[in-house]
């Protein structure tokens, strides 16, 4: 026996060197292998980076300076809906390319207004429980086309002139939020 294996076997219990080695250190490199590969598919693929909210137009949602992941698988076998909070990639602010998180209000095809802050689209009012401020937005009917979602933070106490929002096409939807903020 090598004395510098002794003198560790008397430091380190053998218990200990059993949890944290195992019993079989190839089986042991093996596993610690594949769960680097997994994490590293997972956020190269799967789940995006951290996201960090900046500003105040998803409150009471979402507030700045909170973490939150994209699923980018979330819309391979289901077309986004009403309702859902998504990264909206490609939007060009300042002179660079920034994403946005923002809420789903209209689908492809529907026609979307604001009559004294309430939303409707084709002509029925949605209820937005998620909006819990007051709000006096206006904005003319405007019908969606077919790769078109009508996207808007939940602050609407906001101005509408101050509140990025509008058209986003089905190639800039990123992946939807991981998890869910405020309702």
């Amino acid at each position: 026996m090598n004395v510098d294996v002794a003198k560790a076997s008397s430091i380190i219990p053998p218990w200990a060197v059993r949890v944290i080695i195992g019993r079989n250190p190839a089986w042991t490199l093996a596993r610690i292998a594949i769960l680097i590969l997994a994490v590293w598919v997972t956020f190269s693929y799967v789940i995006t980076p951290p996201i960090r909210v900046t500003g105040i137009s998803m409150q009471p949602t979402f507030f700045d300076g909170q973490i939150n992941f994209l699923n980018r698988l979330a819309y391979l076998r289901r077309p986004p809906e009403r309702g859902d909070i998504v990264g909206i990639g490609g939007f060009n602010t300042s002179g660079h390319t920034t994403m946005l998180l923002k809420r789903i209000v209209a689908l492809p095809g529907e026609t979307i207004e604001f009559r004294f802050g309430k939303l409707y689209v084709d002509g029925k009012r949605i209820e937005e429980p998620y909006v819990k401020t007051r709000c006096d937005w206006g904005m003319a009917p405007e019908r969606l086309a077919a790769d078109e979602y009508y996207v808007v933070g939940d602050n609407r106490e906001m101005a509408q002139r101050d509140h990025v929002q509008g058209r986003a096409q089905r190639k800039q939807i990123v992946g939807k939020v991981v998890f869910g903020g405020r309702t």
